[in-house]
């Protein structure tokens, strides 16, 4: 028996030191946690069908954004753009070169930014200011096909670019309805920063209706804090299922890096101004020649209007569409075409939305007096361009 206690406190002994020495060196061999972990979720709402438990093995991929930049990515594409540098004329005046030097040949200028392809036939959407005022525009597919593109129309007013290219088999993106965007949706965006290849953040929608930034005549931008940096320009904001939201445009910034702050065209907005210059060569827009302001509660009080919002008329055309209407100086214009305006952005989009030649009713505050007046919508003059 006492052989037997022996045996066995010597086997318990080794099993312990055994048991200390793996702990030690090798405390994986010991991990026994199960192999997947259940994590509830809310349950569905009625009548769905979406499970209301979800399994999820440690170290593999979990609810993350994967399938909507896989689906998004192949879509955006790099625009290389350059521009012949303008040779000084007094270069080839032999005092000029006694003085300076021989100063060589001026270097051509070169910039990056971002596009999305949006059919499959090779037409692209970016940012106006991408491609403005360069000499030769170079798109890079996600396959690392490189190809010349030409420019079938730009927009200044919305910083909005559609270029052309010819290659095969190209992948288009989807659009998606950025009209139902809310307010902590999710969304990546997608693009070429600082030239260092494709890149994707992600974010959340932070603000919609975003205007008077004083960057396009008109906007109505998405803010986002997904990271924007430059050469994101004319890249795709997209949502959780990979579709486009809006073209990535603009960032506030101290550093010119990325603080949380970006903005984006909404994607209706897009699709509407590549529609026209597709079809055009330019965007048609309704105008009725008038100079706004926005009704600032000084002014109200100033003035004893019985209105608080709407948009203040300070100037008018003579022989404009507002003057033939009679709108006056001083008029604060309060709807158009049924439509309330509080401020100069909506006025500018909702006339710009009327169609030339038609007939728009405007709800007008002439001091005590609400009028209802008719204007017959011209044409908004085009911007001038810069020559390339």
């Amino acid at each position: 028996m006492r052989k037997t206690w022996l045996i066995f406190s010597q086997a318990v002994t080794v099993a312990l030191a055994l048991l200390f020495v793996v702990a030690t060196l090798k405390p994986e061999w010991l991990d026994r946690r199960p192999l997947a972990s259940v994590v509830p979720v809310m349950p569905p709402p009625s009548g769905s069908t979406a499970p209301v438990m979800v399994s999820q093995v440690p170290g593999t991929a979990g609810l993350g954004f994967a399938p909507a930049a896989k689906k998004a990515a192949p879509a955006v594409v790099s625009v290389v753009t350059s521009k012949t540098a303008q040779r000084n004329p007094q270069s080839v005046d032999p005092w000029f070169r006694f003085f300076f030097g021989e100063r060589g040949e001026p270097q051509p200028q070169g910039g990056i930014g971002s596009g999305v392809i949006v059919s499959a036939d090779g037409y692209v959407l970016t940012n106006n200011h991408v491609i403005d005022g360069v000499d030769e525009i170079e798109v890079v597919v996600s396959d690392g096909r490189r190809t010349a593109a030409r420019v079938i129309g730009s927009d200044p007013e919305t910083d909005l670019a559609v270029l052309k290219i010819d290659l095969d088999k190209l992948p288009a993106i989807t659009f998606g309805a950025s009209d139902a965007l809310q307010v902590g949706d999710a969304v990546l965006a997608i693009g070429n920063p600082f030239g260092v290849g494709q890149t994707v953040t992600s974010g959340i929608v932070s603000a919609l209706g975003r205007n008077q930034l004083g960057i396009n005549t008109f906007e109505n931008f998405i803010q986002t804090d997904a990271a924007i940096n430059p050469g994101n320009s004319g890249g795709a904001l997209v949502d959780a299922n990979g579709h486009l939201m809006g073209i990535n445009t603009a960032i506030y910034s101290r550093s010119g890096g990325s603080m949380g702050i970006g903005f984006a065209i909404p994607s209706a907005t897009a699709r509407q101004v590549m529609d026209g210059l597709i079809r055009d060569g330019a965007v048609v827009r309704g105008w009725i020649g008038v100079e706004p302001r926005d009704l600032s509660a000084e002014i109200v009080e100033t003035f004893k209007l019985p209105v608080r919002e709407g948009v203040l008329i300070t100037g008018v055309l003579q022989g404009g569409p507002a003057s033939s209407a009679g709108l006056r100086p001083g008029d604060v214009v309060t709807r158009v075409a049924e439509q309330p305006v509080a401020n100069t952005a909506q006025l500018l989009n909702a006339v710009a939305a009327l169609r030339p030649g038609s007939r728009a009713p405007l709800q007008v505050q002439r001091g005590d007096q609400t009028l209802a007046l008719t204007v017959v919508v011209a044409q908004r003059p085009r911007p001038l361009v810069r020559p390339r």
